[in-house]
C-alpha cells in the first residue's frame, strides 16, 4: 500500500499516517491520492480519533510532491478531455482532501517531516497544527519555477502563519531553506533527531487526545476563525464557541476529577 493507515496501541485515540513510496521519494501518484484522501476521511469521522500523525517513510524525503511522471500527464488528459479510467479520475477528484486543501480535518494534525518537504508535501504541512522535522530537511515551494501557481495551501495559508516577508522568499524564490531556517521563521515548532522523531511527534499527540475531544475541537476551530477577526467580533465569537461546551457532561467531569484528583474519562459529548 502507498499510504499506510494505523492505530498504535501504545497512543490511544492517535492515527498514524504514512505515505509509503520511498523509492519514489513518497511522491503522490493516483493510488496514493485515494489512499490518503481515505485516511483523512477516516480521521475526519471516526470519532474514536482524537488526533493524527502524519510522515513519510524512508530516510530522505516525506514528500516530494506530485508525482510528475503520472499525476499531471492525467491531468493533462483529462482537461483535454481524453478518456481516463474510473480509478484515475477519482484520483483527480480526490487531490484536494488528499492534500488537505480546504478540507478540514475538525481535529489536530502532527506532521513529523522525516526529510526533504517540496510542493503537495508542503501543503499538506501547511495544513497540520504542529510540525516537527529533522535537521536533514529541507522545504520549498518551487511552482513558480516550473511556470505554475501554487494552489494548495501555499499562497492561502502561508502568510497568516510566518511573517509577510519569509512568505514571499519561499513563494518567490523557489529557494528551498533548511529545517533550522523553517524553526527560525516559525514554520516548524521544532528541529529533532531523527531517531526522536516520531516519538516527539507522538508525544504532542498524546497530550492532545488526552484533552477533551469537544474542547479540543472547538478550541482548534477557534484559533482558525479568529486569526484575522476584528476584536470585537472575535470576542464575541469565542463566546459562542465556548458557551455550549460548559453545559456538557465532559465539562462536569473535568471538574470532578480536578476536585477527585484523578485523571477524566472523557465521553465526547
Amino acid at each position: 500500500m502507498a499510504v499506510r493507515f494505523e492505530l498504535p496501541p501504545d497512543h490511544p485515540h492517535v492515527a498514524l499516517v504514512t505515505i509509503d513510496r520511498p523509492e519514489r521519494a513518497n511522491a503522490l501518484d493516483p493510488p496514493t491520492l485515494r489512499a490518503l484522501a481515505a485516511a483523512w476521511e477516516r480521521v475526519a469521522t471516526d470519532a474514536e480519533i482524537r488526533c493524527a500523525v502524519l510522515t513519510g517513510a524512508g530516510d530522505r524525503v516525506f514528500c516530494a510532491g506530485m508525482d510528475l511522471a503520472t499525476t499531471i500527464p492525467l491531468a493533462q488528459r483529462f482537461g483535454r478531455g481524453e478518456r481516463v479510467e474510473p480509478d484515475e479520475f477519482e484520483a483527480l477528484r480526490a487531490v484536494a482532501t488528499a492534500v488537505l486543501i480546504n478540507f478540514d480535518l475538525r481535529k489536530p494534525l502532527v506532521c513529523a517531516m522525516n526529510g526533504h518537504t517540496r510542493a503537495a508535501g508542503l501543503d499538506m504541512a501547511l495544513a497540520a497544527d504542529l510540525r516537527y522535522a529533522v535537521p536533514e530537511a529541507t522545504l520549498a515551494l518551487e511552482e513558480v519555477a516550473r511556470g505554475l501557481y501554487p494552489t494548495g495551501n501555499a499562497t492561502v495559508l502561508l502568510p497568516r502563519q510566518i511573517p509577510w516577508v519569509h512568505a514571499n522568499d519561499l513563494l518567490l524564490t523557489a529557494r528551498a531553506i533548511s529545517a533550522a531556517r523553517a524553526a527560525e521563521i516559525g514554520l516548524v515548532n521544532a528541529v529533532v533527531p531523527r531517531g526522536n522523531l516520531l516519538a516527539v511527534a507522538f508525544e504532542a499527540a498524546d497530550a492532545i487526545a488526552c484533552n477533551a475531544p469537544l474542547a479540543v475541537r472547538e478550541t482548534r476551530r477557534g484559533l482558525r476563525e479568529l486569526l484575522d477577526a476584528p476584536l470585537e467580533q472575535a470576542y464575541r465569537r469565542q463566546e459562542e464557541l465556548g458557551r455550549p461546551l460548559r453545559a456538557t457532561e465532559d465539562a462536569r467531569e473535568g471538574a470532578r476529577a480536578f476536585l477527585e484528583k484523578r485523571a477524566p474519562v472523557w465521553k465526547g459529548r
